[in-house]
């Protein structure tokens, strides 16, 4: 579209002429001498620019400007007319045509108004692509985050939602594996219809059992009327299996039998029902590695498993830990109605180098009791949790200064014990290569 050209006039002349100056300057143009095959070859693939001539033979100059935004509105029109005729140009440019070209044709002018009709178009599209990019960020408007980690997850969510396909979710407890869930429904064809969450762990078999699929009436002790399972409940919609590798092995047959049959039979029915649904699985255990363990069927393993998305831990995207914190500061700020506005560098310097084991919500968690509890208007480092306190490493001890390796050692140490000795970790943390935090190690002989 954005070279192609449509020269459209009654005169052949005028066609062949513009066609030859027009394709010398590496357009490709198409010439029409009525509207009608020319407005048929335009549904097929738009024009970037349109040459029109306002008389024409089968349609009236006006109409067809109209046909053409109403197939194509970025397409830029410019209107070929006599001297006789300008007035009525002039009405055509109010009504979105991009300028009139009057004859007898000025070949440079004709060129000048292709190059500049195609500059304002590129403009125009690539405004489209900015906004399409706003309104695709803000679809995520329970997800907060702009490091590079988070937007490989929205471009997933991105690409999985219209998909009528199974999804799984990996990642550690606290990365929002229930949110990215329910982002793929509102964002999928099936944002109309149910979302429903259900967690497979803690629950006996026949806890699991009747609550996805429901029983009928009688079916055992208690059961005095039927009930439909979750799974029913969610009919055309999107069902949450969250922490799904804890779900023993013994449903995990029957689920596979409805992932696929789709069908589901309730507890003491004997009548199969037919069911639509898509089913996100989430987990915080890698299921491969359960499956070769003997801990998950290979078999639901694959059916699960059509397209994975991985949830980065808080570590990995330690650049939206600001934006995290700001958000919740303006939730909970409003749910207790406090007059919280931010936090002290300091405070905030501590969460930064924390390691958040777990993850976004032990984050939520910290910043909800920190506003609970203040009343001034800044979250301080005295706010936060004692252990997390313990990070500031102050330069005054027992009433002595401490020597800047003292609190470089000390530092180092805390990290080390936070990661559990992972140097990879540690190093990433301390943003020094591992070579440094090696010999640093050693200096301070900390193993």
């Amino acid at each position: 579209m954005e070279r192609r050209i449509a020269v459209v006039d009654d005169e052949v002349t005028v066609c062949r002429s513009m066609s030859r100056a027009l394709t010398k300057e590496g357009f490709e143009v198409k010439t029409f001498t009525s509207g009608g095959p020319f407005l048929e070859s335009m549904k097929s693939a738009p024009y970037g620019v349109v040459f029109a001539d306002l008389m024409l033979p089968d349609i009236n100059g006006m109409d067809l400007l109209a046909q053409i935004k109403a197939i194509n509105e970025y397409t830029e029109v410019i209107i070929i007319t006599g001297y006789s005729s300008i007035d009525k140009a002039i009405v055509a440019i109010k009504k979105g045509a991009y300028h009139y070209a009057p004859k007898p044709l000025k070949l440079s002018e004709i060129k000048l108004l292709a190059k500049s009709a195609f500059e304002k178009l590129n403009i125009c599209l690539e405004n489209r692509k900015l906004r399409e990019a706003l309104l695709s960020k803000d679809k995520f408007k329970s997800i907060v985050g702009s490091s590079q980690a988070i937007q490989k997850v929205f471009s997933m969510i991105r690409k999985v939602a219209p998909l009528n396909c199974n999804v799984l979710l990996q990642g550690a407890s606290g990365t929002g594996k229930e949110l990215v869930a329910r982002e793929i429904h509102q964002t999928s064809p099936r944002k109309e219809r149910p979302f429903v969450s259900f967690n497979c762990g803690g629950f006996t078999d026949e806890l699991i059992n009747s609550e996805l699929f429901g029983y009928e009436k009688g079916a055992f002790t208690g059961a005095t009327a039927t009930r439909i399972g979750l799974l029913e409940s969610a009919a055309g919609g999107t069902v949450l299996l969250d922490e799904i590798g804890e779900m023993h092995l013994s449903m995990q047959i029957k689920l596979l039998h409805v992932i696929q049959e789709k069908q589901i039979m309730r507890v003491g029915g004997v009548r199969p029902i037919d069911l639509d649904i898509r089913i996100v699985a989430a987990s915080n255990k890698d299921l491969k590695h359960e499956v070769g363990l003997g801990n998950f069927r290979e078999d639901l393993f694959f059916r699960l498993n059509v397209v994975t998305i991985y949830l980065p831990q808080l570590i990995e995207r330690r650049d939206d830990i600001p934006l995290l914190i700001n958000h919740f500061i303006e939730k909970y700020s409003l749910a207790f109605h406090k007059p919280v506005k931010g936090i002290e560098q300091q405070a905030l310097d501590i969460l930064i180098n924390y390691t958040f084991p777990g993850n976004v919500r032990e984050l939520e968690n910290i910043i909800e009791r920190a506003v609970a509890l203040i009343d001034y208007d800044q979250i301080r480092s005295s706010d936060l949790p004692s252990d997390l306190q313990q990070l500031e490493f102050d330069s005054i001890e027992s009433g002595k200064l401490v020597s800047l390796d003292e609190m470089e050692k000390r530092f180092i140490g805390k990290v080390l014990e936070r990661s559990d000795y992972n140097k990879g970790l540690t190093a990433k943390i301390l943003n020094i290569p591992r070579t440094t935090l090696w010999r640093k190690m050693k200096k301070y002989d900390l193993g």
